[in-house]
């Protein structure tokens, strides 16, 4: 009996356990999903619908373009209220607030480079057109915020905090995140200062080529072909930009229509209308240009008074005084000096750099919704010729026929340096003079090759009238891209998926002949090689998960980096990881100077060596069963459900081998990679293709969770439906003016 009464009170404590467990995940997780069919009372000025797709991509059709952007606004807040409100205390160094001391480092950065402060000083000088958009988007945001009080996504529970109201300002801080995720390139300044102090100054600025040489046409991952090339006669434009991966995606799919808008494609949480995507008319993909838009400043400085050196003259800085909140702990103090080139940012050994950048200095402009209603290649262009950042490749086509490329964003111009290192502050001499003007930055129209292929590398011409700067990368992916869609005719839509997942790396490949090529011709002999050496004499080049060689060629290609660095400048290898490195280490081993390597077979064979001894610490040292995919395992944590105990690891997308490299076109690292896929048939709109990796919705319980991650690994996509929409729900939205 007792035995029978302890099982009954175990069983019933589970049960009532199971009950709670239910009861707490109903209320937190399930109660907050959106509101998806049905009727919804808001303040718009007509009535309108949403149709979400298979996908949960909202299809917002609406009276006017305010009331779409507001719906916008809602139905973004409806799948991804949490992901904004981190964009903008990310930017805003407010995290710690919210997520305690791990935050403070991130805050302090984000303080040092002035975001908030700069998104409240533009967000008083925008546009009227810009501030109107804003607004309209900010009153659905918080519509959305004032009717689910109490309902919002369990990571507010989690964290234990609701989300202030969102405003203009936080629109112009997601905007100057991005900003800052594209164009940080200051920190690489330091590094190449750091290296041309101690080494070869010829050899270190060899290792930072603005180009490779071998440049095709400018850009990053997009391209787009004539209907010369396809099969039906009419264009097809692909874009597949690369980003840190990110839970949820980076990128929100959308359809807005209205009389007179009808646009469909990708938009950034927290800002309105579509970044990339098509019209009835046109489509347009958009990838990072590279150009250098920073510049670090050694200024004569005094930490003491923040009086400075210019021109001869003593000038003060402005100091910014800021208390961080922290959660669990005291605000922390955080002061910082403001001189003519921008904030002091660094302080090392006694010198003082101040940071001048495009962002902190140009007027915030939002071209999007004239970029979404343009009709042809003049609309287009006088649209982005008012974005101002970060510096951009625009890529175009339209229904015409016509294609199209155009670089975008202020560009400075300087006269008497480079930019590549930290300037002089004190001097006076190496001031920006203005930006590039808009319609003397790389363009071009219907060129004759009917083809614009663009993959991070320079598009700037040897004779281009300004000096030019910038992390541009090596000509390996857009040759690679060519050489595909040159190799025939009749491209289809889904043809494009099968370039933008091509791990083919001619880097890798011929660094792989030459390292067999040195242990030949040096008559080795070695035991602990020789396998190693079958493998890449019989490999094709493919970086593909589930196979050695690529992970051989990886760990060689890291060891010979370092060695090419560390003989320019002496114990600074480590650091060096240029995106023009590939074609620096290329050129060295075709040309082979003797002022670098008396003998580079043998520098080679070290660096294998030394390879194959570390790819045995990681996966044994048989190493005909190494997984280059497991050597390049991706994770994408849930940044805060993710880390509850138990079941949080359930959330995160991950570890799952991948395949790819830096070289490849689809460029994968375990930090980056396509972060959207998208293709545009002209012929006919609902034949395009777009994706993101994970899904529409961050919240976990929701079916449009990660139900896109399945397809987008295996390089899968999606119909871009637009003109005839498969509509799995439909809320009708009910004006209530």
């Amino acid at each position: 009996m007792t035995s029978n009464r302890a099982v009954k009170y175990i069983n019933l404590s589970i049960a009532v356990l199971l009950g709670v467990f239910l009861a707490a995940t109903y209320w937190y997780a399930w109660r907050p999903l959106p509101q998806i069919s049905g009727n919804l009372s808001a303040p718009i000025s007509a009535n309108a619908t949403i149709a979400r797709d298979a996908l949960g991509v909202p299809h917002i059709s609406a009276a006017n373009w305010e009331d779409a952007v507001f719906l916008q606004g809602f139905v973004t807040a409806q799948d991804r209220m949490w992901q904004m409100d981190a964009l903008r205390r990310l930017a805003g160094g407010t995290l710690a607030q919210v997520a305690g001391p791990a935050a403070l480092d991130s805050d302090r950065e984000a303080r040092r480079l002035r975001l908030s402060r700069i998104a409240e000083e533009q967000v008083h000088h925008l546009p009227l057109g810009d501030l109107k958009l804003f607004d309209a988007y900010a009153r659905g945001v918080n519509y959305f915020l004032e009717t689910h009080r109490g309902r919002l996504p369990l990571e507010f529970t989690l964290l234990n905090y609701d989300p202030r109201p969102w405003s203009a300002a936080d629109t112009i801080l997601v905007g100057l995140q991005m900003y800052r995720t594209l164009s940080s390139s200051w920190k690489g300044e330091i590094q190449k200062m750091a290296m041309l102090a101690k080494g070869d100054a010829t050899k270190v600025n060899a290792l930072f080529p603005v180009s490779g040489g071998t440049e095709v046409q400018p850009g990053s991952n997009a391209w787009v072909l004539s209907g010369a090339h396809t099969a039906s006669g009419r264009p097809i434009l692909a874009n597949d930009p690369h980003l840190d991966f990110t839970n949820p995606s980076t990128w929100y799919l959308v359809q807005l229509k209205t009389p007179d808008l009808d646009v469909s494609g990708a938009s950034l949480p927290g800002t309105p209308c579509i970044i990339i995507g098509h019209n009835q008319r046109i489509a347009w993909g958009v990838t990072n240009l590279h150009y250098d838009v920073q510049d670090l400043y050694r200024e004569k400085f005094d930490p003491a008074t923040g009086r400075y050196q210019f021109r001869g003259q003593i000038e003060q800085a402005r100091l910014e005084r800021e208390l961080i909140p922290v959660k669990g702990s005291n605000p922390v103090q955080q002061d910082l000096w403001v001189t003519r080139h921008g904030p002091i940012i660094l302080e090392d050994a006694n010198q003082y750099y101040a940071l001048r950048w495009v962002a902190a200095e140009t007027q915030f402009e939002f071209p999007f919704l004239d970029l979404n209603r343009a009709r042809n290649w003049q609309e287009f262009t006088a649209a982005i010729s008012r974005f101002p950042g970060p510096a951009q490749n625009f890529v175009y086509a339209d229904v015409d026929g016509n294609i199209g490329y155009h670089a975008s964003g202020r560009l400075p111009i300087r006269k008497n340096y480079k930019g590549d290192v930290p300037a002089d502050g004190s001097s006076g001499d190496d001031e920006w003079d203005g930006f590039i003007p808009f319609d003397q930055l790389p363009a071009f129209f219907d060129p004759p090759s009917g083809m614009i292929i663009t993959a991070n590398q320079d598009p700037f011409p040897a004779n281009y009238p300004f000096r030019v700067n910038g992390a541009f990368a090596s000509q390996y992916r857009s040759r690679q891209i060519r050489d595909l869609l040159g190799a025939h005719n009749g491209w289809r839509p889904e043809d494009m998926l099968v370039i933008q997942k091509d791990v083919y790396s001619a880097f890798s490949h011929f660094l792989a002949q030459q390292t067999v090529a040195a242990y030949q011709r040096k008559k080795a002999n070695n035991p602990n090689l020789a396998a190693a050496v079958d493998v890449l004499t019989h490999w094709n080049g493919q970086m593909e998960k589930g196979t050695a060689a690529p992970m051989i060629v990886a760990l060689i290609y890291q060891q010979f980096r370092t060695a090419v660095a560390d003989r320019a400048a002496p114990g600074g290898g480590q650091n060096y990881d240029d995106q023009m490195a590939p074609a620096v280490i290329e050129r060295l081993l075709r040309q082979r100077p003797k002022d670098w390597f008396p003998d580079f077979d043998q520098v080679l064979l070290r660096c294998f060596s030394q390879a194959i001894a570390e790819g045995a610490k990681i996966q044994g040292s048989n190493v005909k069963r190494w997984d280059y995919g497991f050597y390049n395992q991706l994770t994408i944590p849930q940044p805060v459900i993710g880390r509850l105990p138990l079941i949080g690891s359930y959330f995160n997308i991950g570890p799952v081998p991948m395949s790819g490299s830096s070289t490849t076109v689809k460029q994968t690292t375990r930090r980056l990679g396509p972060s959207m896929r998208m293709v545009v048939d002209f012929s006919r709109w609902d034949r395009s293709l777009q994706n993101i990796t994970i899904g529409e919705s961050e919240q976990v319980l929701s079916p449009h969770y990660r139900d896109q991650w399945d397809a987008y690994y295996a390089g899968r996509s999606f119909p871009m439906q637009f003109q005839k929409i498969e509509a799995k729900s439909m809320l009708r939205v009910v004006s209530s003016r």
